[in-house]
């Protein structure tokens, strides 16, 4: 190709350094072909001992592998738990080996794939249809921590697990996302997505209002503390024999601010964790904040709701037709959901 191969961290003739980072951040895709035994492992288990795990290390694009390997090496189980390691990770796509004569001399699974199969998997990637390519998506996620002093804050058991997933969904169909996150343990897959954390409902309104103008889809998932302490002391307050009684005042209604000046264009995903009366309950949230859709979840229902991975959903729209699906991982219903926004977007 008379185009320069970096080998190096560094040119040894000139003394360049080659900017690992840069190159990550530049690639559209990544293709590692020949992957060998030796570089899956490192990949794996990120390893950086040389140029190409460095720049595979600071990727941020879709990274494509071809392994290329002998038979015995491609059936050894480490190789197979480093494979299924590297599957498990997003944007990354395995070209799996074909069959045929090896370098050992022994025919059967492991050769690399051909160079043209290898440029055409790449090119329908890249023409796979993306329906929401150029829209801006945002999500919120996670709990809201209201402070009573330094230590103290009143807070719910939301993990932020399904905003997560949401938001890694809509990235996958080609959404411009940012997620505004409570405090989660949770973490980001997609580094496409862009991530504001905050803490208190004030911070998730604001940071979600600066947002907004600019956004198509708003997937409202984050379980926002409806109440704050009306004051807040600067210092911790000492445990007394008396009572200690606690003044709450409303925070901001993001969601209902959000219905308030949203546009024709933009799409408003709200959520509805009840115990009692679900249905109309969620219709009411859905008509009094001016939501396009409304995603109900019931504590009632094993296995949905906060701090486990599954989840049990009804979507209702504007019309109240009622969507109800079975219990799911909360990945499968990330799908679901995206799958219903993407029906009534730009419709």
């Amino acid at each position: 190709s008379k185009n320069p191969v970096i080998t190096e961290y560094y040119d040894r003739t000139t003394g360049e350094w080659n900017n690992h980072v840069e190159l990550g951040i530049w690639a559209d895709a990544m293709i590692v072909a020949p992957a060998t035994a030796d570089t899956m492992a490192k990949m794996a288990h990120g390893i950086a001992d040389n140029a190409l795990l460095a720049v595979y290390l600071s990727a941020r694009c879709p990274v494509f592998f071809a392994p290329a390997m002998d038979l015995d090496m491609w059936k050894h189980p480490a190789t197979q738990r480093n494979l299924n390691q590297l599957i498990d990770v997003p944007r990354h796509h395995l070209i799996a080996p074909a069959l045929g004569e090896l370098a050992s001399g022994l025919s059967g699974e492991g050769r690399m794939e051909e160079p043209e199969v290898i440029l055409k998997q790449l090119s329908d990637f890249f023409l796979t249809i993306q329906p929401l390519k150029g829209k801006k998506a945002l999500v919120t996620a996670g709990p809201t921590y209201e402070a009573i002093d330094p230590v103290r804050f009143i807070g719910n058991r939301s993990s932020g697990k399904m905003g997560y997933e949401i938001a890694e969904e809509l990235s996958r169909q080609g959404a411009i996302v940012t997620l505004v996150s409570g405090p989660s343990h949770v973490k980001l897959k997609d580094l496409n997505i862009k991530k504001i954390e905050v803490e208190s409902a004030q911070e998730m309104f604001d940071a979600c209002m600066a947002d907004f103008p600019s956004a198509d889809i708003i997937v409202m998932a984050a379980a926002v503390a409806d109440y704050k302490p009306e004051q807040l002391s600067d210092v911790k307050l000492k445990k007394k024999n008396n009572e200690l009684p606690l003044s709450l005042v409303p925070t901001k209604d993001i969601l209902f601010r959000m219905g308030e000046v949203k546009k024709e264009h933009q799409l408003l995903v709200g959520f509805a964790l009840e115990t009692n009366d679900e249905v109309e309950h969620a219709k009411e949230k859905l008509k009094k904040k001016n939501l396009d859709l409304i995603v109900l979840n019931s504590l009632r229902d094993e296995g949905a709701g906060f701090q486990v991975d599954t989840n049990k959903i009804t979507i209702i729209d504007r019309a109240g037709k009622e969507i109800e699906f079975g219990l799911k991982s909360k990945t499968a219903v990330a799908k679901d959901l995206v799958g219903e926004i993407i029906k009534r977007i730009g419709n």
